[in-house]
């Protein structure tokens, strides 16, 4: 029997390192071909395949800690199943005359990019809304709050960020009021976004018996700016009638004329029409995703989708579910392609990925007018340092960047040839475009698109215009602070 365990140990002994080997190379070979498999650009393929190669084992582990998409397939794992709903809209999809004449002809300016946002956003295009730019809180909360005081049937709010302040108590009352006179009321905030003030929100609306709960409670007991997976859309829609979209959260801090002491100056939208079903869809599925509560069918919570003005405009949802190319993305870059005279943008965190920054560029080479306006003190730090870091991309293609003064502008607006615009919660970031769920509109209105084009025109006025010799004159440890926070900009 001695014998016979000793040369088992020996034949072990020979064989184990063949067998290590084999099981390595097993490892690699499946790395690899998920690599191949996976990744949509060539370069990261050739990098991670020559790394896994390169390094064995200490390269796999790499690729399967660092390379594989884990949010997507989290967020695709998380919404399997998900409710999807779908209001009956043909009568107020856009007929092609009336596509002619606020658009014009088949083939010819901007009319190509209402098929592209079609098929990448599977919504259709709807007429007869109406749409009203709001500047900050001090005008948005007033027609919000009135709005709440005025519901007979539902209210719905889904908000990233809901503060117990000053103004998340003055939302709270109102909406406990509502409660009161039988109006059905749902609530949804971030599980991220609930932190930034403690005690949160939601012992007050619970206090006023107001449903509300999180979306994607967060696992640790503090405020994580840059978590993954988070609703970061703005969304409120009152009586299936009128509805409020935007980059505005619910806090103190956008009311400039209070003088908080971080004051945040903004731009929100009312909307009235068929568009406004749209948004409801978005917030229906959100909310029965989060709590497993289904509000399609039943009483108080059906659109209005009568006719309220001229304004042709499209709900576009999108986030980490969407295949790996992003409906935002496609949207932008359509747009782009589609631009004959001006693209003006302002966002408050400029990151995007190569692709946009080349849409950009190619913009600017045909002669467009490419003006991005950000602000000149950004409230989050890494992201000013990755964001400068990037700039180069578009300024020595002829796009202009503006630096906008104090207060922060968190302000998302998208105007291309003072005929189409987009507005909504989602930033020029790839936290935005692929890692958040966010809400966003477009609109055809050339009396709406003139509007904001003079009002990001103005906000040029009083900025000031950085160049490409003001980025590469910066110091050498500057440069390289700002090019290690670059390494970052995918998760910032």
């Amino acid at each position: 029997m001695a014998d016979f365990v000793w040369q088992a140990w020996e034949g072990w002994r020979a064989l184990w390192p063949h067998v290590l080997g084999a099981t390595v190379v097993a490892i690699m070979l499946f790395a690899s071909a998920h690599a191949i498999l996976t990744k949509r650009d060539t370069r990261s393929t050739i990098g991670w395949v020559g790394l896994i190669w390169f390094s064995p084992l200490v390269g796999a582990m790499a690729y399967a800690l660092l390379g594989v998409n884990r949010i997507r397939s989290r967020a695709v794992q998380l919404l399997a199943g998900r409710l999807v709903v779908s209001h009956r809209l043909a009568p107020a999809v856009a007929a092609p005359g009336r596509l002619d004449t606020v658009i014009g002809p088949e083939g010819e300016g901007l009319r190509p990019l209402v098929g592209l946002v079609g098929r990448v956003t599977g919504r259709p295009l709807l007429d007869g809304n109406r749409v009203e730019p709001l500047m900050g809180g001090d005008e948005a909360y007033p027609r919000m709050l009135a709005a709440i005081d005025a519901a007979t049937r539902s209210i719905a709010i889904a908000s990233y960020i809901f503060d117990n302040d000053a103004t998340g108590r003055e939302f709270a009352a109102a909406l406990g009021r509502a409660v009161d006179r039988g109006v059905a009321v749902r609530v949804l905030v971030d599980g991220i976004g609930v932190r930034y003030t403690r005690p949160s929100i939601l012992g007050v609306l619970a206090a006023e018996r107001v449903p509300a709960h999180e979306f994607l409670p967060a696992g640790v007991p503090i405020y994580l700016p840059y978590a993954n997976l988070r609703n970061h859309r703005k969304i409120m829609v009152v009586d299936g009638t009128v509805g409020f979209t935007g980059g505005l959260n619910i806090r103190e801090g956008c009311r400039l004329s209070r003088q908080p002491p971080h004051p945040v100056r903004d731009m929100h939208f009312e909307l009235r029409g068929p568009v406004v079903a749209q948004l409801l869809e978005v917030f229906v599925e959100d909310w029965a995703f989060a709590t497993e509560e289904r509000l399609d069918g039943m009483a108080g919570w059906q659109p209005d989708i009568t006719p309220a003005g001229t304004i042709l405009a499209r709900g576009i949802r999108y986030g980490p579910d969407d295949d790996d190319l992003g409906r935002i993305k496609l949207v932008i870059a359509g747009a782009l392609a589609a631009a004959r005279r001006s693209v003006r943008v302002m966002t408050p965190y400029f990151l995007p990925d190569d692709s946009i920054c080349r849409s950009l560029d190619v913009a600017a080479l045909r002669g467009v007018e490419v003006d991005i306006v950000l602000p000149d003190e950004n409230n989050l730090t890494l992201v000013q340092w990755a964001s400068t870091a990037l700039l180069w991309q578009v300024l020595g293609r002829g796009c202009r960047v503006w630096l906008s003064p104090p207060p922060f502008d968190h302000t998302k607006l998208m105007v291309v040839d003072a005929s189409w615009v987009l507005f909504g919660s989602g930033n020029w970031d790839e936290r935005s475009m692929r890692l958040n769920f966010e809400f966003n509109v477009e609109a055809h209105d050339r009396d709406l698109a003139t509007r904001l084009d003079a009002h990001v025109v103005g906000t040029i006025a009083r900025s000031r215009r950085t160049t490409l010799v003001e980025v590469d004159a910066r110091s050498l440890p500057v440069r390289l602070r700002d090019g290690i926070a670059r390494l970052f900009s995918p998760y910032l």
